[in-house]
């Protein structure tokens, strides 16, 4: 019997998580129709992991520049030209949204370049005025960048924005002390920008092991980012002439006389921000500072505005996320939600296992809920961050706990002479030794985090581990020679 609907199931967004649900039923003999208003791929190919991971790795090259002359090599270190980067990153980020496009018009999905909104629980409205219904809808719009309540934040750029500059500046004041603040200040350092990071709270990368996020905060410092805890934003302005900045009114910020007077300076400078030129901040230590741009690390917010998900009966919690329960179903039974609209945990793997098991439960008839437990993560900062399963912290609070750390000059930099330190950690169960947490920092933790976290899903224990031989000489060779607890919790 034909169905009374356009399509079995209509996908709103184009990120990685509706293209996977899509095309993997649209495989399965599923009618699908999906709407992205903006560009296939969604914010972790376009806007996020891929353009930021290619920064990440043009910025470590000064390093190695740096680096080669210990090791033999007479190379010179030059400017970084970031219109000739600029230019690679967008031809590779228009070729990955055709590989998106491609993969959605081979698996026969119908596809909409319009923003989507919902007239009721069957209903979609697209901006160019078509209506389409359908049996099932899948949400997947993701999430955008938010700036603080704030006067004149307009002034200041988000992640979005800034794959976009025309040129980098000389000084950037990164707001925020997650792991995009953290890892947009490595990068833009690493890249030649004079970056300052501030953060309300006592420490950065908030929920993370401690011991971890020290080391990582201690890096960036050795390393010349005047990080700032502790300190936020008040007030900020365009810098003007009859505002020039005083010669010694940041003192309470460390900068002295010279510093002052060189950003003053910056005004008519080319290389000024985006947008409209230097930017004066005041912070609550009582510092006052100007710099070229100011760039809002401060928080993300689901996609859900103006989406009409009150007319179909999907509820939302109070950050504007979409409520699902464990198979990704709202409360109206034929629409679901997948991805970072969700605000479960924000990751583009995660969203790609969600719209999996979105098609195993609606259309394969094996009810799948999503597993969100012990998720291996990494943080690209200098050095990465790599992580899975408790903090020290978290750990200590639900049992008595082994704590095995090993902190050390990797040999690599420490022939050239760097003072780079590195962390290898495992959070072992007393009672049952099973290894709850895995944290290393260190050049290629992501990598490293990968594997090491599938022995850790499978619940293995510290003799595990131990029972492994060592490669060597590697960094991650201390993950199994660690005998000694260091403390106990």
């Amino acid at each position: 019997m034909a169905s009374s609907y356009d399509f079995d199931l209509f996908v709103i967004g184009g990120g990685s998580g509706g293209v996977r649900a899509a095309r993997v039923a649209a495989g399965d003999g599923v009618k699908v129709g999906l709407a992205e208003e903006s560009r296939y791929g969604g914010t972790c190919v376009i806007r996020g992991c891929v353009p930021k991971k290619l920064m990440v790795f043009a910025s470590e090259y000064r390093d190695t520049v740096r680096d080669a002359s210990a090791y033999g090599w007479d190379l010179k270190e030059g400017p970084f030209d970031w219109p000739v980067f600029q230019k690679r990153l967008n031809t590779e980020l228009d070729r990955l949204e055709d590989v998106y496009r491609n993969l959605l018009a081979n698996s026969g999905v119908e596809t909409f370049d319009c923003r989507a909104t919902l007239k009721d629980k069957h209903t979609v409205v697209l901006s160019n005025g078509e209506e389409k219904t359908a049996k099932t809808i899948l949400v997947a719009t993701g999430g955008r960048p938010v700036r603080p309540d704030l006067p004149n934040a307009d002034l200041g750029i988000v992640s979005d924005d800034i794959f976009h500059l025309e040129k980098l500046p000389k000084s950037i004041l990164i707001i925020g002390g997650g792991y995009i603040a953290c890892e947009f200040a490595c990068i833009l350092h690493g890249l030649g920008v004079e970056v300052t990071q501030y953060y309300r709270g006592a420490q950065i990368l908030r929920g993370f092991d401690d011991e971890a996020r020290g080391l990582v905060a201690e890096a960036m410092r050795e390393r010349g980012i005047d990080l700032r805890v502790g300190t936020n934003i008040v007030e900020m302005c365009p810098d003007t002439a009859e505002h020039a900045p005083h010669v010694g009114s940041d003192a309470a910020m460390g900068a002295d006389a010279q510093q002052s007077a060189e950003i003053a300076n910056r005004k008519t400078s080319p290389e000024a921000g985006t947008r409209g030129g230097p930017i004066r901040v005041k912070s609550t230590t009582g510092g006052e500072k100007v710099f070229d741009v100011v760039f809002f690390a401060t928080g993300r917010a689901p996609n859900t505005n103006d989406m009409g998900l009150e007319e179909a009966d999907v509820k939302l919690g109070r950050g504007g996320q979409i409520l699902v329960d464990e198979y990704s179903r709202t409360d109206a039974d034929n629409i679901y939600a997948i991805g970072d609209v969700t605000d479960r945990v924000n990751l583009t793997p995660v969203a790609i296992r969600e719209g999996m098991a979105f098609v195993e439960t609606v259309y394969r008839d094996n009810p799948t809920p999503v597993d969100h437990d012990l998720i291996p993560s990494a943080i690209f900062t200098q050095p990465e961050m790599g992580t899975i399963g408790l903090s020290e912290e978290a750990a200590a609070e639900q049992e008595e706990i082994e704590v095995y750390a090993s902190s050390f000059r990797p040999m690599q930099t420490a022939f050239a002479k760097r003072d780079d330190r590195v962390l290898m950690k495992l959070i072992v169960s007393k009672k049952t030794r099973v290894v709850l947490g895995c944290h290393i920092v260190a050049p290629n933790a992501g990598e490293m985090i990968q594997l090491a976290g599938i022995a850790i899903k499978m619940g293995a224990t510290k003799e595990d581990f131990d029972r492994v031989c060592a490669v060597h000489p590697t960094m991650s060779e201390e993950i199994v020679t660690m005998r000694t607890p260091t403390r106990t919790a």
